[in-house]
């Protein structure tokens, strides 16, 4: 069996260390405090991943402000005809981290060296643990081929902390039950991860995180409580957002947040929609290369001999 190379449009390239208020005028932003400042706002660039068109936000860098995240793609939305070819990244390995897929629209197909093999439907979240090493692969959905229909969604690298990365590999698809949802008047949450204003997340994660997506009426005001010592960063899907210091937040852009106090305070001019995620700084080294996130040279290193070896699975039975 020959071994086929993993798909670089995938991987984090590379090594990196990761070590009440009041209404302004002519604005509709609350100051506060308590408010986070921004670090830096980034725009999302447009990257190819297999035969699949993704936005990237970020890749391996800006650690120290998206821990425990290191990966943030942003697939579609893309308009499938029915029968047309899937979109496809072909069997690939992984270790290391979780990557997350959450799916705004639209389904997706999940095969991997788990033997797990199933459809993920639209508000469904997958969390592909790779723990010491396991292949999948990943196209668009059964339901997108019989219909066609938009194809949409995240897919969020969570990482693994140093005494997790060996871990036994694992596939969960959390259905939208498993989540907690918040319906207010002007906006609505749907915590996939973590809790907000007292509505939980049923799914578990092995260090504390939070993920987050809000739809806002036009003129809604949020001020967003977080663990100040935690990382925080918001991207916007649809519409823009005004946040701290009457910065605005346009569409595909993200907002990192330094750390030291808890309010994040968002204003919508118009029906936006937004996802908020950050968690406890993992503060361990961070040495990453193609679909390897690891804590070592020497780690990356052994994920290649053991990808080479099938100790990860075998990618001809995968695709």
């Amino acid at each position: 069996m020959i071994r086929r190379e993993f798909i670089r449009g995938s991987a984090i390239i590379g090594a990196s260390i990761a070590v009440p208020g009041i209404v302004t005028s002519a604005s509709g932003m609350l100051l506060s405090g308590n408010s986070r400042k921004i670090h830096r706002i980034l725009n999302a660039h447009k990257v190819k991943v297999g035969t699949l068109p993704v936005l990237r936000a970020f890749a391996g860098n800006h650690l120290d402000h998206v821990s425990p995240y290191v990966l943030f793609d942003e697939f579609g939305p893309e308009r499938m005809e029915a029968g047309s070819a899937p979109l496809r990244v072909n069997a690939h390995p992984h270790a290391g981290f979780t990557p997350t897929t959450y799916f705004l629209d639209g389904n997706g197909h999940h095969k991997d060296s788990l033997n797990y093999d199933f459809q993920i439907k639209k508000g469904d979240f997958m969390m592909f643990n790779a723990g010491r090493g396991a292949i999948h692969m990943e196209e668009s959905g059964q339901g997108l081929y019989e219909k066609g229909g938009s194809y949409h969604g995240f897919q969020i690298w969570l990482n693994s902390p140093a005494k997790f990365k060996y871990m036994d590999p694992q596939t969960d698809v959390h259905a939208e039950p498993q989540m907690g949802i918040l319906v207010k008047p002007d906006y609505t949450a749907k915590v996939v991860l973590g809790e907000f204003m007292g509505v939980k997340s049923k799914i578990e994660t092995l260090s504390p995180a939070f993920y987050i997506h809000f739809n806002m009426q036009k003129g809604c005001r949020l001020s967003i409580p977080t663990d100040p010592t935690h990382n925080a960063f918001l991207y916007s899907i649809s519409g823009s957002i005004e946040l701290e210091s009457r910065k605005t937040l346009k569409e595909n852009q993200i907002a990192l947040f330094e750390r030291g106090e808890s309010d994040i305070e968002v204003y919508s001019p118009e029906r936006s929609a937004f996802l908020l995620l950050g968690g406890k700084p993992l503060n361990e080294p961070v040495y990453s290369y193609g679909p390897f996130v690891m804590n070592t040279r020497e780690q990356i290193e052994q994920c290649f001999r053991d990808y080479q070896s099938g100790k990860m699975g075998n990618p001809d039975l995968v695709n």
